[in-house]
């Protein structure tokens, strides 16, 4: 610790940071969010739950037509909630984690504001939002419908974990790959397309060939949206789900991002779009 010794030699001021710096400015930039990214829309976050029950009425409604009962159970909106919810809180914190140095850039050059700062917020903030929606959605269809389903909290929260992880990892990396090579914005929609296709969201991977089945297990998205459904039908046991290999992936994914955005988060904020 240092002091400055004012001339009268009466007091000393101490020179000490504020304490709590960090979680001060993590704060400021939650409520800043949530103020611009929700405040500013009719509905506020209203909009957040009713987008993703708009998707389901529809796929519910489209697939009842084609199909006369779920892969499980008797319920297409619960049937495709399962999937759909955590398959999306995947997508918004790679969405979030992605946008965090281009979201904050201005900020970025305050001495007190860091880049792990931004990504903090914006991902702490969309796990809040997307745990709150993941909730008050299914919470609804089960009381609409009036099911009685058996809920097993411990997959889901696997579920969550693991997108959590793998988004904020995915996100981290593209926050800079964005930057530094903007053609990759382009590049990486076209990869991940299909994904929705691609991860067990419309159906169950014990539906598909042996093959198929076989290359959807190396999809660690197919594994959340497997967990989702274990969670609500208490018959359903998926023994592809390995629990090693999501956090595995993610972990490795969000430290590689970490290592990767320390090293050049300066070059992509500047050359960032």
């Amino acid at each position: 610790m240092s002091y400055v010794t004012l001339p009268n030699d009466r007091e000393s001021v101490s020179l000490k940071p504020p304490r709590f710096q960090t979680l001060r400015t993590i704060v400021a930039l939650i409520l800043r969010e949530m103020s611009s990214t929700y405040g500013n829309n009719p509905g506020g976050y209203v909009w957040a739950i009713l987008q993703p029950l708009g998707t389901l009425v529809v796929l519910s409604f489209g697939f009842a037509l084609l199909l006369r009962s779920p892969a499980l159970g008797t319920n297409f909106m619960m049937f495709y909630a399962t999937g759909m919810l955590p398959f999306q809180f995947y997508g918004e914190m790679a969405q979030k984690s992605a946008q965090s140095l281009s979201y904050s850039r201005a900020l970025l050059a305050y001495p007190r504001m860091t880049w792990i700062d931004a990504v903090l917020s914006r991902a702490i903030l969309a796990i809040l939002t997307q745990v709150a929606v993941l909730c008050i959605v299914l919470t609804a269809i089960i009381w609409f419908y009036d099911l009685h389903p058996t809920i097993d909290v411990v997959p889901m929260l696997h579920a969550i974990s693991i997108a959590a992880l793998l988004g904020i990892g995915a996100g981290l990396n593209n926050a800079v790959l964005f930057g530094l090579f903007p053609v990759w914005k382009t590049i990486w929609g076209i990869i991940t397309r299909p994904l929705l296709l691609a991860s067990a969201v419309l159906y169950i991977v014990e539906d598909l060939p042996p093959g198929a089945r076989e290359l959807m297990t190396w999809n660690p998205l197919a594994h959340v949206t497997g967990l989702g459904r274990e969670a609500f039908y208490a018959t359903y046991n998926p023994t592809y789900i390995s629990l090693p290999y999501g956090y595995g992936l993610g972990l490795i994914l969000v430290l590689s991002g970490l290592i990767f955005m320390r090293a050049n988060h300066i070059a992509a904020i500047e050359d960032d779009n």
